[in-house]
C-alpha cells in the first residue's frame, strides 16, 4: 500500500521539479496552476463531496474541537515565544505563529489523503479547512495588521479580513456544501457532474505545483527560531492531535490516521507568500522548505506504519 502511494506522490512532485528545472514551464506558469487549484479545482472538489453527504455524515464536533484546540494553542505558544524569546515584532511573530500552527491541507492534505481514501478524505480536510481558512488566517491577518499600524481602527481591520474571507473560494466551497447538507439541498447533476471533472485534477496538479515550487529555494536563514517552528508544526503538531483524538474521543481509527496524517503536513504555502508580503522573506521560506522535507518523511513513515 505504501509504494502504491509514495509513488505517485514522489512522481509527482519530482516531475513538477523537472519540468521547471528545465524550463518546460516556468514559475509564473506554476503560480497560475496554484491559483487554478486553490480557486477553482479545489473548491469543486471539496463542494461536490460535502454537498452530496447529510449532515451527520460531515460534522464530527470530537474532531473539529480537538484538532482547532491544538491548533490554536501552538499557535498562540508561537506567538508568545516568538515575541519574548525570539523578540520578533508583532505582526512578524504572528506570521511565524501560522507557519507553527498551520498545515498544507488544500494542496498536498487533498492530494495524499484523495490516494489514501478517495472522496470520504474531504470530509476530514473540510474540517480542517474551516479551522484554518474562517479562524486562523483571519486571526494571524488581523494580528500582523494592528501590529502594522499599531494606530488603525480595528473595526476597519476586522472588516476588511472579513471581506477578504468572504472572497475565499475554498471557505466559500466548504460554507455552501455544508449548507447543503443541512437543509438537504441537492447540486444539479449536470452541474455536480462538471465539480467532480474539476475536483478530479486537484491532487495531481496540486503535487506537480508544490514540486515545481521548490526549484530555487535554498536554505539561507538557518537559525534556532527555524529549527522550532519545524519542530511544533511537524513533531508538537501530530503528536498532540493524535493524543488528542485517543484520549479525549471515541473517534474511530481511520479519522484519528486521517487528522494525525493533515497534521504532520508541512506548513503551507501560504506562509511563505505571507513572509514576503510582511518582509520575512528567507526567514519564512528556509522554515518552508525544511518542514516540507521533513514532513514527506514523517508522512512516509504513517503511510507506511498505519496503510
Amino acid at each position: 500500500m505504501i509504494f502504491s502511494v509514495i509513488f505517485p506522490v514522489f512522481f509527482l512532485l519530482f516531475l513538477g521539479f523537472i519540468s521547471v528545472k528545465i524550463q518546460l514551464i516556468n514559475k509564473a506558469q506554476i503560480i497560475a496552476l496554484s491559483a487554478f487549484v486553490i480557486k477553482i479545482a479545489l473548491p469543486a472538489l471539496l463542494l461536490h463531496a460535502l454537498a452530496s453527504k447529510d449532515l451527520h455524515e460531515i460534522w464530527y464536533p470530537a474532531y473539529f474541537f480537538v484538532y482547532a484546540s491544538v491548533t490554536f494553542a501552538l499557535f498562540i505558544l508561537a506567538f508568545f515565544i516568538g515575541q519574548k524569546i525570539f523578540k520578533n515584532h508583532f505582526t512578524h511573530a504572528s506570521v511565524f505563529s501560522l507557519g507553527a500552527s498551520m498545515s498544507n491541507t488544500g494542496l498536498l492534505g487533498a492530494a495524499i489523503l484523495t490516494l489514501l481514501m478517495g472522496s470520504e478524505a474531504m470530509i476530514y480536510i473540510s474540517l480542517v479547512v474551516i479551522i484554518e481558512s474562517v479562524f486562523l488566517v483571519p486571526l494571524m491577518l488581523t494580528l500582523a495588521e494592528i501590529g502594522r499600524q499599531r494606530q488603525a481602527n480595528l473595526v476597519a481591520i476586522l472588516k476588511i479580513t472579513f471581506i477578504t474571507l468572504l472572497k475565499n473560494p475554498l471557505f466559500l466551497s466548504v460554507m455552501i456544501g455544508m449548507s447543503c447538507a443541512v437543509f438537504n439541498i441537492q447540486i444539479p447533476h449536470l452541474l455536480d457532474s462538471v465539480f467532480a471533472m474539476l475536483g478530479q485534477t486537484a491532487s495531481p496538479l496540486a503535487l506537480f505545483i508544490i514540486g515545481g515550487g521548490m526549484v530555487g529555494l535554498t536554505i539561507q536563514s538557518f537559525n534556532l527560531q527555524t529549527i522550532y517552528l519545524v519542530v511544533s508544526k511537524n513533531i508538537c503538531m501530530p503528536i498532540l492531535v493524535y493524543l488528542g483524538f485517543t484520549h479525549f474521543t471515541d473517534l474511530d481509527q481511520k479519522m484519528i490516521y486521517a487528522g494525525t496524517l493533515i497534521a504532520a503536513l508541512p506548513m503551507p504555502s501560504i506562509f511563505g507568500i505571507f513572509g514576503q508580503i510582511y518582509g520575512l522573506n528567507e526567514k519564512a521560506l528556509t522554515p518552508l522548505m525544511i518542514s516540507t522535507f521533513l514532513s514527506f518523511m514523517i508522512v512516509s513513515v504513517l503511510i507506511g506504519v498505519w496503510w
